[in-house]
Protein backbone atom coordinates (compact mmCIF):
# COMPACT_ATOMS: atom_id res chain seq x y z
CA UNK A 1 0.00 0.00 0.00
CA UNK A 2 0.95 3.49 -0.98
CA UNK A 3 2.32 5.73 1.83
CA UNK A 4 -0.01 8.08 3.90
CA UNK A 5 -0.72 11.38 3.54
CA UNK A 6 0.88 13.14 5.95
CA UNK A 7 -1.43 16.18 7.04
CA UNK A 8 -0.15 19.16 9.10
CA UNK A 9 -3.19 21.32 10.42
CA UNK A 10 -2.35 24.64 11.27
CA UNK A 11 -5.37 26.48 13.08
CA UNK A 12 -5.77 28.93 16.50
CA UNK A 13 -8.34 26.99 17.74
CA UNK A 14 -7.96 23.74 20.11
CA UNK A 15 -11.38 22.64 19.00
CA UNK A 16 -10.85 22.49 15.38
CA UNK A 17 -7.53 21.21 15.23
CA UNK A 18 -9.23 18.07 17.35
CA UNK A 19 -11.94 17.91 15.20
CA UNK A 20 -9.99 18.06 12.06
CA UNK A 21 -6.96 15.38 13.66
CA UNK A 22 -10.02 12.61 14.96
CA UNK A 23 -11.93 13.09 11.71
CA UNK A 24 -8.86 12.56 8.99
CA UNK A 25 -7.45 9.81 11.57
CA UNK A 26 -10.49 7.98 10.65
CA UNK A 27 -8.60 7.15 7.22
CA UNK A 28 -6.34 4.61 6.64
CA UNK A 29 -4.67 6.79 3.79
CA UNK A 30 -3.94 9.79 5.75
CA UNK A 31 -1.29 10.32 8.32
CA UNK A 32 -1.96 13.60 10.86
CA UNK A 33 2.10 14.16 11.48
CA UNK A 34 0.82 17.29 13.83
CA UNK A 35 -1.07 20.88 14.47
CA UNK A 36 0.22 24.19 15.16
CA UNK A 37 -1.58 26.69 16.37
CA UNK A 38 -0.17 29.44 14.69
CA UNK A 39 2.41 30.16 11.61
CA UNK A 40 5.28 30.08 13.43
CA UNK A 41 4.82 27.19 15.49
CA UNK A 42 3.91 25.53 11.98
CA UNK A 43 7.32 26.98 10.36
CA UNK A 44 9.04 24.70 12.59
CA UNK A 45 6.38 21.46 12.01
CA UNK A 46 6.94 22.08 8.48
CA UNK A 47 10.96 21.56 9.03
CA UNK A 48 10.41 18.90 11.70
CA UNK A 49 7.73 16.67 9.88
CA UNK A 50 7.72 17.49 6.08
CA UNK A 51 3.95 17.29 5.82
CA UNK A 52 2.47 16.65 2.33
CA UNK A 53 -0.65 18.59 2.59
CA UNK A 54 -1.01 21.34 5.19
CA UNK A 55 -5.11 22.84 5.99
CA UNK A 56 -4.29 26.26 6.89
CA UNK A 57 -6.79 28.95 9.30
CA UNK A 58 -6.46 32.33 7.67
CA UNK A 59 -7.46 34.30 10.93
CA UNK A 60 -4.92 33.76 13.38
CA UNK A 61 -2.29 35.49 15.89
CA UNK A 62 1.00 36.30 15.51
CA UNK A 63 0.83 36.46 11.22
CA UNK A 64 -2.80 36.22 8.92
CA UNK A 65 -2.92 33.10 7.08
CA UNK A 66 -2.85 35.11 3.88
CA UNK A 67 0.72 36.21 4.96
CA UNK A 68 1.65 33.12 6.17
CA UNK A 69 0.71 31.69 2.26
CA UNK A 70 2.37 34.52 0.61
CA UNK A 71 5.76 33.14 2.51
CA UNK A 72 4.98 29.39 2.29
CA UNK A 73 4.55 29.58 -1.62
CA UNK A 74 8.04 31.74 -1.70
CA UNK A 75 10.57 29.40 0.57
CA UNK A 76 8.37 25.84 0.62
CA UNK A 77 5.91 25.50 -2.12
CA UNK A 78 3.54 22.77 -1.28
CA UNK A 79 -0.55 21.97 -1.05
CA UNK A 80 -2.63 23.73 1.14
CA UNK A 81 -6.11 23.66 1.74
CA UNK A 82 -7.40 26.76 3.00
CA UNK A 83 -9.99 26.33 6.26
CA UNK A 84 -12.37 29.60 5.78
CA UNK A 85 -15.74 30.91 7.71
CA UNK A 86 -18.82 30.68 6.20
CA UNK A 87 -19.01 34.35 5.79
CA UNK A 88 -18.70 37.11 3.03
CA UNK A 89 -15.42 38.36 4.27
CA UNK A 90 -14.13 34.41 4.98
CA UNK A 91 -15.10 33.67 1.83
CA UNK A 92 -13.66 36.42 -0.66
CA UNK A 93 -10.36 35.90 1.69
CA UNK A 94 -10.24 32.06 1.07
CA UNK A 95 -10.49 33.27 -2.92
CA UNK A 96 -7.60 35.22 -2.61
CA UNK A 97 -5.80 32.51 -1.12
CA UNK A 98 -6.68 30.24 -4.13
CA UNK A 99 -5.10 33.46 -6.15
CA UNK A 100 -1.85 33.31 -3.74
CA UNK A 101 -1.64 29.45 -4.44
CA UNK A 102 -3.95 27.06 -1.90
CA UNK A 103 -5.30 24.62 -4.38
CA UNK A 104 -8.60 24.25 -2.42
CA UNK A 105 -11.08 25.81 0.61
CA UNK A 106 -12.96 23.78 3.09
CA UNK A 107 -15.67 25.55 5.16
CA UNK A 108 -14.38 26.07 9.54
CA UNK A 109 -16.30 23.60 11.42
CA UNK A 110 -17.37 24.63 14.89
CA UNK A 111 -18.72 23.70 18.39
CA UNK A 112 -22.34 23.11 16.81
CA UNK A 113 -21.15 21.82 13.67
CA UNK A 114 -19.68 17.79 13.01
CA UNK A 115 -16.60 17.82 10.80
CA UNK A 116 -17.75 14.62 9.88
CA UNK A 117 -20.60 15.11 8.51
CA UNK A 118 -18.56 16.07 5.38
CA UNK A 119 -15.56 13.84 5.93
CA UNK A 120 -15.62 12.37 2.56
CA UNK A 121 -15.24 16.07 1.03
CA UNK A 122 -12.64 16.83 3.33
CA UNK A 123 -10.50 13.23 2.89
CA UNK A 124 -11.03 14.13 -1.42
CA UNK A 125 -9.76 17.42 -0.87
CA UNK A 126 -6.98 16.82 0.93
CA UNK A 127 -5.79 13.82 -1.59
CA UNK A 128 -6.38 15.82 -4.38
CA UNK A 129 -4.09 18.26 -3.06
CA UNK A 130 -1.18 15.46 -2.12
CA UNK A 131 -1.35 14.67 -6.22
CA UNK A 132 -0.99 18.78 -7.13
CA UNK A 133 1.85 20.46 -8.70
CA UNK A 134 3.07 23.84 -6.78
CA UNK A 135 5.44 26.68 -8.14
CA UNK A 136 6.10 29.72 -6.69
CA UNK A 137 3.72 32.77 -7.95
CA UNK A 138 4.95 35.61 -9.30
CA UNK A 139 3.47 39.30 -9.66
CA UNK A 140 3.03 40.90 -12.92
CA UNK A 141 6.76 41.83 -12.92
CA UNK A 142 7.91 38.55 -12.71
CA UNK A 143 8.88 38.88 -9.32
CA UNK A 144 8.64 36.14 -6.44
CA UNK A 145 5.69 36.33 -4.07
CA UNK A 146 9.38 37.11 -1.49
CA UNK A 147 10.04 40.21 -2.93
CA UNK A 148 6.03 41.64 -3.04
CA UNK A 149 5.49 40.68 0.52
CA UNK A 150 4.94 44.42 1.50
CA UNK A 151 7.39 45.69 4.49
CA UNK A 152 4.63 45.63 7.47
CA UNK A 153 5.07 41.81 7.01
CA UNK A 154 8.83 41.56 7.38
CA UNK A 155 8.90 39.83 10.29
CA UNK A 156 7.49 36.82 8.35
CA UNK A 157 9.83 36.77 5.51
CA UNK A 158 12.19 34.16 7.26
CA UNK A 159 10.02 32.13 8.92
CA UNK A 160 10.37 29.41 6.47
CA UNK A 161 14.47 30.27 5.74
CA UNK A 162 16.18 27.14 6.92
CA UNK A 163 19.04 27.64 5.01
CA UNK A 164 18.04 27.51 1.70
CA UNK A 165 15.73 30.06 -0.90
CA UNK A 166 15.76 27.18 -3.62
CA UNK A 167 12.46 25.26 -3.15
CA UNK A 168 13.89 21.94 -4.96
CA UNK A 169 16.17 21.89 -2.08
CA UNK A 170 13.34 20.57 0.42
CA UNK A 171 12.51 17.35 0.37
CA UNK A 172 9.15 16.16 -1.15
CA UNK A 173 8.86 19.30 -3.26
CA UNK A 174 10.09 19.06 -6.85
CA UNK A 175 8.16 18.56 -10.05
CA UNK A 176 5.35 20.84 -8.79
CA UNK A 177 3.77 24.07 -10.32
CA UNK A 178 0.45 25.67 -10.85
CA UNK A 179 -1.32 27.67 -13.80
CA UNK A 180 -0.96 31.62 -13.03
CA UNK A 181 -3.75 33.59 -11.49
CA UNK A 182 -5.93 35.29 -13.67
CA UNK A 183 -5.04 38.45 -12.08
CA UNK A 184 -1.47 38.10 -13.02
CA UNK A 185 0.19 38.51 -16.67
CA UNK A 186 -3.58 38.30 -17.90
CA UNK A 187 -3.46 38.56 -21.90
CA UNK A 188 -5.45 40.96 -23.50
CA UNK A 189 -8.85 40.43 -23.89
CA UNK A 190 -10.52 39.66 -26.92
CA UNK A 191 -12.58 42.74 -28.08
CA UNK A 192 -16.47 42.62 -28.77
CA UNK A 193 -17.54 41.99 -32.37
CA UNK A 194 -21.38 42.22 -32.06
CA UNK A 195 -21.43 38.65 -32.96
CA UNK A 196 -24.98 36.88 -32.46
CA UNK A 197 -26.03 33.28 -32.36
CA UNK A 198 -28.78 30.90 -32.21
CA UNK A 199 -30.69 30.23 -29.11
CA UNK A 200 -29.49 27.03 -28.96
CA UNK A 201 -26.11 27.31 -28.45
CA UNK A 202 -24.21 27.08 -25.09
CA UNK A 203 -20.76 26.78 -23.50
CA UNK A 204 -20.33 24.39 -20.68
CA UNK A 205 -17.80 24.26 -18.49
CA UNK A 206 -16.88 22.03 -15.27
CA UNK A 207 -13.47 21.73 -13.12
CA UNK A 208 -12.24 20.85 -9.60
CA UNK A 209 -9.09 21.45 -7.32
CA UNK A 210 -7.17 24.32 -9.33
CA UNK A 211 -10.61 25.51 -11.09
CA UNK A 212 -11.19 28.53 -10.03
CA UNK A 213 -8.12 30.29 -10.85
CA UNK A 214 -8.13 28.43 -13.69
CA UNK A 215 -11.83 29.60 -15.19
CA UNK A 216 -10.92 33.54 -14.23
CA UNK A 217 -7.97 32.88 -15.69
CA UNK A 218 -9.82 31.81 -19.38
CA UNK A 219 -12.95 34.01 -18.34
CA UNK A 220 -11.21 37.11 -17.69
CA UNK A 221 -9.65 37.32 -21.41
CA UNK A 222 -13.06 36.29 -23.50
CA UNK A 223 -15.55 39.19 -24.52
CA UNK A 224 -19.48 39.49 -24.11
CA UNK A 225 -20.31 38.51 -27.49
CA UNK A 226 -20.15 35.18 -26.55
CA UNK A 227 -23.36 32.27 -26.04
CA UNK A 228 -24.63 31.27 -22.63
CA UNK A 229 -22.44 29.90 -20.47
CA UNK A 230 -22.71 27.23 -17.52
CA UNK A 231 -19.95 26.48 -15.20
CA UNK A 232 -19.56 23.83 -12.90
CA UNK A 233 -16.92 24.29 -10.46
CA UNK A 234 -16.38 21.85 -6.96
CA UNK A 235 -16.91 24.74 -4.52
CA UNK A 236 -18.50 24.67 -0.76
CA UNK A 237 -21.87 26.54 -0.80
CA UNK A 238 -21.16 29.84 0.35
CA UNK A 239 -17.97 29.83 -1.73
CA UNK A 240 -19.87 29.99 -4.95
CA UNK A 241 -21.36 33.11 -4.60
CA UNK A 242 -18.20 34.79 -3.80
CA UNK A 243 -16.24 33.20 -6.57
CA UNK A 244 -19.05 34.53 -9.42
CA UNK A 245 -19.12 37.93 -7.78
CA UNK A 246 -15.23 38.24 -8.11
CA UNK A 247 -15.54 36.99 -11.61
CA UNK A 248 -18.34 39.75 -12.05
CA UNK A 249 -16.05 42.31 -11.01
CA UNK A 250 -13.38 41.25 -13.18
CA UNK A 251 -14.78 40.04 -16.29
CA UNK A 252 -16.32 41.54 -19.48
CA UNK A 253 -18.97 38.55 -19.28
CA UNK A 254 -21.59 39.29 -16.88
CA UNK A 255 -21.19 36.25 -14.20
CA UNK A 256 -23.08 35.25 -11.70
CA UNK A 257 -24.24 32.95 -9.06
CA UNK A 258 -27.11 30.95 -10.90
CA UNK A 259 -30.61 31.04 -9.50
CA UNK A 260 -33.98 28.33 -10.65
CA UNK A 261 -35.34 29.83 -13.55
CA UNK A 262 -32.00 31.72 -14.83
CA UNK A 263 -32.04 31.98 -18.81
CA UNK A 264 -28.89 30.92 -20.62
CA UNK A 265 -28.31 34.11 -22.77
CA UNK A 266 -25.29 35.28 -24.70
CA UNK A 267 -23.19 37.81 -22.35
CA UNK A 268 -24.04 35.62 -19.48
CA UNK A 269 -22.07 32.81 -17.21
CA UNK A 270 -23.98 31.16 -14.61
CA UNK A 271 -21.96 29.36 -12.20
CA UNK A 272 -23.67 26.69 -10.05
CA UNK A 273 -24.18 27.30 -6.50
CA UNK A 274 -22.31 24.80 -3.84
CA UNK A 275 -24.36 22.58 -2.90
CA UNK A 276 -26.80 22.54 -6.00
CA UNK A 277 -26.62 20.02 -9.02
CA UNK A 278 -27.29 22.87 -12.23
CA UNK A 279 -29.00 21.72 -15.08
CA UNK A 280 -30.44 22.39 -18.60
CA UNK A 281 -34.23 22.88 -19.50
CA UNK A 282 -35.50 23.78 -22.48
CA UNK A 283 -38.15 26.25 -23.19
CA UNK A 284 -39.34 27.78 -26.27
CA UNK A 285 -37.28 30.73 -26.01
CA UNK A 286 -34.20 28.86 -25.24
CA UNK A 287 -32.80 27.09 -22.20
CA UNK A 288 -32.99 27.75 -18.39
CA UNK A 289 -31.72 26.01 -15.68
CA UNK A 290 -32.64 24.07 -13.00
CA UNK A 291 -31.05 23.50 -9.38
CA UNK A 292 -31.39 20.16 -7.61
CA UNK A 293 -30.47 19.01 -4.37
CA UNK A 294 -30.10 14.99 -5.80
CA UNK A 295 -27.39 12.78 -4.56
CA UNK A 296 -23.47 13.79 -4.76
CA UNK A 297 -22.56 12.20 -8.43
CA UNK A 298 -18.41 11.79 -7.88
CA UNK A 299 -18.87 12.56 -3.84
CA UNK A 300 -20.04 16.14 -5.67
CA UNK A 301 -22.66 18.45 -5.51
CA UNK A 302 -22.66 20.05 -7.73
CA UNK A 303 -21.19 17.56 -10.45
CA UNK A 304 -19.89 18.45 -13.78
CA UNK A 305 -21.43 15.18 -15.18
CA UNK A 306 -24.91 16.16 -14.58
CA UNK A 307 -24.59 19.40 -16.25
CA UNK A 308 -23.30 17.61 -19.31
CA UNK A 309 -25.82 14.99 -19.08
CA UNK A 310 -28.49 17.06 -18.94
CA UNK A 311 -27.05 18.67 -21.71
CA UNK A 312 -27.32 15.61 -23.79
CA UNK A 313 -31.05 14.81 -22.62
CA UNK A 314 -32.70 18.44 -23.96
CA UNK A 315 -31.34 18.15 -27.17
CA UNK A 316 -27.87 20.37 -26.74
CA UNK A 317 -24.74 18.85 -27.67
CA UNK A 318 -24.76 19.51 -31.51
CA UNK A 319 -25.09 23.23 -30.48
CA UNK A 320 -23.04 23.01 -27.75
CA UNK A 321 -19.03 23.49 -26.81
CA UNK A 322 -17.74 21.99 -23.49
CA UNK A 323 -14.87 22.26 -21.86
CA UNK A 324 -13.45 19.99 -18.91
CA UNK A 325 -10.28 21.40 -16.75
CA UNK A 326 -7.94 20.76 -14.18
CA UNK A 327 -9.98 18.62 -11.35
CA UNK A 328 -8.87 15.35 -9.79
CA UNK A 329 -11.26 12.12 -10.53
CA UNK A 330 -13.55 11.21 -13.28
CA UNK A 331 -16.52 13.92 -12.86
CA UNK A 332 -17.58 15.52 -15.99
CA UNK A 333 -15.72 12.62 -18.62
CA UNK A 334 -19.09 10.26 -18.90
CA UNK A 335 -21.18 13.11 -19.62
CA UNK A 336 -18.23 14.94 -22.19
CA UNK A 337 -18.61 11.38 -23.96
CA UNK A 338 -22.08 11.50 -24.57
CA UNK A 339 -21.78 15.38 -25.49
CA UNK A 340 -18.72 14.06 -28.14
CA UNK A 341 -21.20 11.39 -29.10
CA UNK A 342 -24.10 13.52 -29.59
CA UNK A 343 -22.34 16.05 -31.77
CA UNK A 344 -20.86 18.56 -29.33
CA UNK A 345 -17.14 19.70 -29.87
CA UNK A 346 -15.49 18.81 -26.33
CA UNK A 347 -12.02 20.64 -24.92
CA UNK A 348 -9.85 19.15 -22.62
CA UNK A 349 -7.03 20.83 -20.73
CA UNK A 350 -3.86 19.36 -21.00
CA UNK A 351 -1.73 17.73 -18.49
CA UNK A 352 1.41 20.12 -18.18
CA UNK A 353 -1.16 23.44 -17.40
CA UNK A 354 -3.18 21.34 -14.76
CA UNK A 355 -3.19 21.48 -10.99
CA UNK A 356 -4.58 17.83 -11.15
CA UNK A 357 -4.94 15.79 -14.54
CA UNK A 358 -7.84 14.07 -13.29
CA UNK A 359 -10.78 14.58 -14.87
CA UNK A 360 -9.30 15.24 -17.73
CA UNK A 361 -7.14 12.42 -18.00
CA UNK A 362 -10.43 9.84 -17.52
CA UNK A 363 -12.43 12.12 -20.71
CA UNK A 364 -9.50 11.70 -23.07
CA UNK A 365 -9.21 8.49 -21.89
CA UNK A 366 -12.95 7.43 -22.92
CA UNK A 367 -12.57 9.15 -26.10
CA UNK A 368 -14.60 12.22 -25.50
CA UNK A 369 -12.18 14.64 -26.27
CA UNK A 370 -12.13 16.80 -29.28
CA UNK A 371 -9.36 18.73 -28.83
CA UNK A 372 -6.78 19.14 -26.11
CA UNK A 373 -5.14 22.37 -24.83
CA UNK A 374 -3.06 24.39 -22.76
CA UNK A 375 -5.18 26.50 -20.23
CA UNK A 376 -3.30 29.59 -21.74
CA UNK A 377 -4.96 28.42 -25.21
CA UNK A 378 -8.51 28.01 -24.31
CA UNK A 379 -9.42 31.54 -24.07
CA UNK A 380 -8.54 31.97 -27.51
CA UNK A 381 -10.08 28.72 -29.10
CA UNK A 382 -13.76 29.98 -27.10
CA UNK A 383 -13.20 33.08 -28.98
CA UNK A 384 -12.41 31.31 -32.17
CA UNK A 385 -15.55 29.21 -31.82
CA UNK A 386 -17.73 31.47 -31.11
CA UNK A 387 -16.87 33.49 -34.18
CA UNK A 388 -17.12 30.28 -36.79
CA UNK A 389 -20.98 29.42 -34.71
CA UNK A 390 -21.69 33.72 -35.59
CA UNK A 391 -20.57 33.55 -38.69
CA UNK A 392 -23.04 30.68 -39.51
CA UNK A 393 -25.69 32.03 -38.60
CA UNK A 394 -24.89 35.62 -39.74
CA UNK A 395 -24.76 34.11 -43.40
CA UNK A 396 -28.39 32.76 -43.41
CA UNK A 397 -29.97 36.04 -42.32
Amino acid sequence: MAEPVKVLIVDDSALVRRLLTDALSKDREIQVVGSAPDPFIARNKILELNPDVITLDIEMPKMDGLTFLKVLMQYRPMPVIVISSLTQTGSQKALEALQLGAVDVFPKPSGSYSVCDDLTSLIEKIKAAAKTKIKIKRDSAGIGVKQSVQAGETAGRNILDSGTNNPAANPGVSSVRVPSTGLVNQPQRFPDRGRRYSIKKVILIGASTGGTEAITQVLTALPKDLPGICIVQHIPAYFSAAFANRLNSMCALEVREAKPGDKVKPGLALVAPGGFHMLLKWQPDGYVVELSQGPPVHHQRPAVDVLFESAVKVGAAKDALAVIMTGMGSDGAAGMLKLHQNGAFTVAQDEASCVVFGMPKEAIKLGGVSKILNLSQIASFIDSYATSIALKLNNMV
